[in-house]
């Protein structure tokens, strides 16, 4: 079977209209991400079968539900999808247990795929069962409401910015269950958000949405350091890089990560983590400062040796996007040109590029 998704759809309202064509990867985590009104949750319902399009064909890893020159529809509840919403929706007069209990029964026995215990230990819930929802936490029935679409054994999971109820604290608290997910579960997700940190901390592939059309469909990593795209104009604009652990100085609290290709490393406070782990982290380019010479005797801890790719102007007349690489890694850095200026800032130019280690986000 096809490790794969392909999807087109073309889906036209009186004021909008959906055009996209995406060959997206049959495993991980898709993000859809745009601003608001850009068709990020239209395409997701398209998924889903809620919305039905005029042209449109849907293939997930080698089973076609939709075509429509073939007048080929599969509905709603004959695909094997689950659905996650911005709001639980959980049965209230039924308790957590009976709650997961329905999303079970929605499949035959012999088609299960995830287990209760194992959705249970996934997310963290297996103490709150006997529970009424009107005596959960907002982060708590978000993680219900995930297992329970779990617990249908979908062939893709549909979330519809699941943190977006959520305050701050709360947020915190569920992303490392959903990195479970990812990790642990070898279920495809399209995972639709506005939240650029929860795309990079959850993410392989981004798809960047806007009125309704494909800007951008690639990998996290290369779409996110793409600075001819709205993400890099972004306040928190960044990169994300997939390290691994090398060390930790528990005296200081500080974490030793490995950059792919080559032998530079980053050191972040963070808390002890097994020797080789993979980490993501990101690394915003506010928090990126240029040097021509190696930096000693700072407060700085990372410096790293990097080479100028392009400079790009930004929406701030006063700031300039430089794009650099280390080590074959891309890295923004957002700087005034003024700096620019005075350090005589040009394409192919060798400098060190500076992290603080407390800016570094895991």
């Amino acid at each position: 079977m096809s490790a794969a998704i392909e999807a087109k759809f073309r889906l036209d309202y009186r004021d909008f209209s959906l055009d996209v064509d995406l060959e997206l990867p049959g495993r991980g985590v898709t993000a859809l991400f745009g601003h608001s009104g850009s068709g990020k949750t239209t395409c997701l319902r398209c998924f889903a079968g809620l919305e039905r399009p005029s042209r449109a064909r849907l293939q997930v890893n080698g089973e076609t539900w939709q075509d429509s020159e073939r007048g080929l529809f599969l509905p709603p509840h004959k695909r094997a999808i689950g659905y996650v919403f911005q709001d639980a929706n959980l049965f209230e007069h039924l308790s957590v247990r009976r709650n997961l209990a329905y999303g079970m029964k929605r499949v035959p026995t012999r088609e299960h795929r995830v287990a209760l215990d194992q959705a249970c230990e996934l997310l963290g819930i297996g103490h709150l069962l006997e529970r009424m929802p009107r005596h959960l936490s907002g982060g708590e029935r978000q993680r219900v409401g995930i297992a329970r679409a779990l617990l249908t054994s979908p062939r893709l999971l549909l979330m519809d910015e699941p943190l977006a109820s959520l305050d701050v604290k709360r947020k915190t608290e569920i992303l490392p269950y959903l990195e479970r997910l990812h990790d642990e579960l070898d279920i495809p997700i399209l995972y639709v958000s506005h939240s650029p940190d929860e795309v990079a901390r959850l993410a392989d592939h981004l798809v960047l949405l806007e009125g309704g059309r494909v800007l951008a469909s690639g990998a996290v990593g290369e779409t996110l350091a793409r600075t001819d795209l709205p993400t890099s104009m972004l306040e928190d604009a960044g990169v994300v890089i997939d390290g691994r652990v090398l060390g930790h100085d528990s005296a200081y609290g500080l974490l030793d990560l490995g950059l792919p290709g080559g032998n530079e490393r980053i050191r972040l406070a963070h808390a002890a983590l097994p020797e080789g782990k993979a980490l993501r982290i990101k690394v915003q380019a506010r928090d990126v400062s240029l040097s021509l010479d190696r930096p000693e005797h700072s407060s700085i801890l990372n410096r790293l040796p990097a080479s100028v790719v392009e400079m790009v102007a930004t929406d701030n007349p006063a700031h300039l996007l430089v794009r650099l690489e280390v080590s074959g890694n891309p890295l923004l850095a957002r700087i005034t040109r003024y700096s620019a200026d005075q350090l005589g800032l040009r394409e192919g130019q060798g400098l060190w590029a500076q992290i603080k280690s407390v800016a570094v986000l895991a």
